[in-house]
């Protein structure tokens, strides 16, 4: 593993970049099998197949097959599959240490690594994260009948605290709004302002993830049946209701704003028109062509915007905030107006209810609090 140390810290910073695979031929008689073409290995700085071959570095061979498999069967985004790919090495370079490989590895070794992880200060809530890696690629292994027995199968994971999720105050998120909608309204609106005040809405209005809000298309749009179409983690879709104020942002952006943000582009017509909910399908098939920008938030270039630009945003709007912290108010605030679990539940995407659960506490507090501040004998003491 250390005879290949560049190559494999340059395929986990390139991974984040990961190329479309192509469909080819493992065995040239037409089994097909997905693998990396030998452009995408040099991209990525990975060794090819014949170089792990030589070399003897099985490790790094199934790094990269399952990082293929995250990709293509599991769906999982860039950043998700370079942090995998991340705990992962760490734990090969560990095995090595030990003289052992992936597929050899003990459920003794796996014991060890969390011991190691534990005296060297890692925090529980991590050591928990990767020994969960560890279980997902030795459950793949299994599955392929590379391994006869999951190393990972009867170790507990680590008892972490519970991290309750921070959320804004309903204030404070009314002011945030109220700015870009006040900047939204002026005379000298511009396009940035029409389109960030729309991108606020629809953070606070669906709990979106800012890698969701990036990556939406014109055509996931639904304004004539108040909703989005936005795809979630492992690319799995969900409809996202939208109230009015927010409706009301995002069709005043479709209209005029991202048409003025789209003259900035190369060869940009400007033109854009308000999608309903029958457009789907339409504007998949007659807009999928090479040089128009399809992305719904687009930058002053008229390219598609980052999610570093949306955390520009939203710390400058507020320092205590972030996009994500936008997520957390939506549902939180939602929970504390009497919404139920199944409902938060759908509008954020969350595939285990349990995730959802944290929330019910947060609103209890809040309960709590108030219900000391109001009620005529909490501010009574004990004895009088």
């Amino acid at each position: 593993m250390r005879e290949c140390r560049g190559a494999c810290g340059r395929g986990a910073v390139f991974l984040a970049r990961l190329p479309a695979l192509r469909k080819v031929s493992r065995t040239g008689v037409g089994t097909g099998g997905w693998r990396w073409s030998a452009r995408e290995e040099r991209i990525l700085g990975m060794p090819s197949a014949g170089l792990v071959a030589s070399a003897g570095l099985g490790d790094v061979g199934l790094l990269r097959e399952y990082a293929t498999h995250l990709r293509v069967e599991k769906g999982l985004r860039p950043l998700s599959i370079e942090a995998y790919h991340r705990d992962l090495e760490s734990y090969a370079e560990f095995l090595e240490g030990v003289d052992k490989t992936l597929v050899t590895a003990a459920q003794e070794d796996v014991s060890g690594f969390m011991r190691h992880l534990r005296e060297h200060g890692v925090e529980s809530r991590s050591v928990a994260r990767k020994l969960s890696c560890l279980r997902g690629f030795y459950r793949w292994m299994l599955k392929d009948k590379r391994i006869a027995h999951d190393p990972t199968v009867n170790i507990e994971s680590p008892s972490s605290w519970k991290v309750l999720p921070k959320s804004l105050a309903e204030s404070d998120v009314r002011e945030m709004l109220e700015r870009t909608g006040s900047a939204a309204r002026g005379d000298a609106a511009d396009g940035v302002a029409l389109r960030d005040h729309a991108m606020m809405e629809l953070l606070y209005a669906g709990g979106l993830r800012v890698g969701e809000i990036v990556t939406l298309r014109v055509e996931d749009l639904r304004l004539e049946s108040a909703s989005v179409q936005v795809r979630g983690k492992g690319d799995k879709e969900r409809i996202v209701p939208l109230h009015a104020k927010a409706v009301e942002a995002l069709e005043v952006y479709v209209r005029r704003g991202r048409p003025e943000l789209l003259r900035g582009s190369r060869g940009g017509t400007g033109k854009t028109q308000i999608p309903s909910g029958n457009d789907n399908k339409k504007n998949r098939s007659s807009h999928g062509g090479v040089g128009l920008q399809r992305a719904l938030f687009c930058s002053v270039r008229g390219k598609a915007l980052t999610a570093q630009s949306v955390w520009r945003l939203v710390k400058g709007l507020n320092s205590q905030a972030s996009p994500h912290k936008l997520r957390h108010s939506c549902a939180t605030h939602m929970v504390e107006h009497g919404a139920d679990l199944r409902t938060v539940q759908t509008l954020l995407g969350h595939a285990d209810i349990a995730t959802t659960q944290v929330y019910t506490h947060l609103a209890i507090d809040r309960l709590k609090t108030v219900h000391r501040m109001c009620h005529p004998r909490a501010k009574m003491r004990v004895g009088a």
